[in-house]
């Protein structure tokens, strides 16, 4: 499957699949790239797998965790209670859910619970993980327990932070890698609502436009543009999409992340590269995750086979975006910088873009 050991993360929260196996002493491994995700625990029944299809989402198996003479994916039972809901916009998705976790790794009493991604305050982020690297004075919920005494909005109680190593906390017998890498986190807390983003607009416009022929069909005489219904419909999913994908509303860093492994190396390897040897997938990690604030998910098979006429809005706003023509104040941390420099990255590494692109990237020149 391709899926790097660097990216193993660790969550000992009892909130999946087999909950009863989970535990701090017995974390739930998750591995991941940009298709797949593999989540492993130690001596229970089943490896679990989601991946991604272009057309329907997060598709979820399990594996038994036996050896046998043909192994077989089998289509994962109960998992759509959690994995098509609100938190994935009741598409079939994944995501990276944040608790306030006790000793026993269940939630504390009746205490909120939190689905991160790249705009996720740290406050919030990660309780119920461990998480291995360093971030100076910034705060997460990683790494700590909480009782049913303790107050929740004590800041100065989220001291798990800054560690290095694991072997105080857990036996890694068994683990592949002894870290729970912090880039790798951040990673994945963007990945997993963006690819369920993608997934959203895709069904989205598919209704619109099931609609909108049903109205066309009715009609007295042939209707050349959407109604208005329609438009809303897409319009609204295209922008959704396109802010993620652009990093509207980031939380910005307090200090550096670095991490404790290789995965922001490995990772950042696998970038489509331009002529001055720039890629989405170069990570910032003083200020922002990326350095380009740009999606690398532009590239997935899944965001290239959404509806062509989503795809069409999609790219335009983008277009008028990232050559200034589009100031709405939600792209107004985008820099002038950056827009020409995602431009030009676009241009030189994306299959199949409008050829407006290449027109504004000339007379960028």
């Amino acid at each position: 499957l391709e899926v790097p050991v660097s990216s193993q993360t660790l969550v000992f929260s009892k909130t999946s699949l087999q909950s009863n196996h989970i535990s701090p002493t017995n974390p739930r491994a998750i591995y991941f790239n940009d298709k797949v995700y593999v989540g492993w625990i130690r001596g229970a029944e089943l490896i679990e797998v989601a991946a991604f299809d272009p057309l329907l989402g997060a598709e979820l198996y399990v594996l038994e965790q036996k050896q046998t003479a043909q192994p077989r994916f089998q289509l994962g039972a109960g998992c759509s209670g959690c994995h098509v809901a609100g938190n994935t916009r009741f598409v079939p998705g994944v995501l990276m859910r944040s608790i306030y976790a006790a000793a026993t790794g269940s939630g504390v009493g009746e205490a909120r619970s939190f689905i991160t991604d790249h705009t996720s305050p740290f406050t919030e982020r990660w309780g119920g993980w461990y998480v291995t690297g360093t971030h100076g004075a910034t705060k997460h919920l990683g790494n700590v327990f909480f009782s049913g005494d303790s107050d929740l909005d004590n800041l100065d109680s989220l001291t798990g932070g800054n560690l290095k190593s694991l072997s105080a906390k857990v036996d890694l017998q068994g683990y592949l890698s002894p870290h729970s890498d912090i880039v790798a986190m951040m990673v994945m807390s963007h990945q997993t609502q963006g690819q369920n983003l993608i997934s959203w607009l895709g069904q989205e416009a598919r209704i619109a436009l099931k609609e909108q022929a049903e109205l066309d069909k009715g009609a007295p005489k042939p209707i050349n543009e959407w109604a208005a219904s329609t438009r809303f419909r897409l319009t609204y999913a295209v922008d959704e999409l396109l802010k993620y994908l652009l990093f509207v509303g980031e939380a910005k860093f307090t200090a550096p992340m670095v991490g404790t492994n290789n995965f922001a190396q490995e990772f950042a390897a696998l970038g489509r590269k331009d002529k001055q040897g720039r890629s989405l997938r170069d990570f910032d990690l003083q200020h922002r995750l990326f350095r380009y604030p740009c999606s690398y998910l532009i590239y997935t098979e899944a965001f290239d086979q959404l509806p062509q006429p989503a795809l069409d809005l999609l790219y335009r706003k983008l277009w008028l975006v990232l050559t200034g023509q589009l100031q709405e104040n939600a792209f107004a941390t985008l820099s002038d910088t950056n827009r020409k420099a995602i431009l030009e990255i676009l241009c030189e590494t994306k299959k199949n873009l409008p050829d407006y692109f290449y027109t504004a990237k000339r007379e960028t020149e």
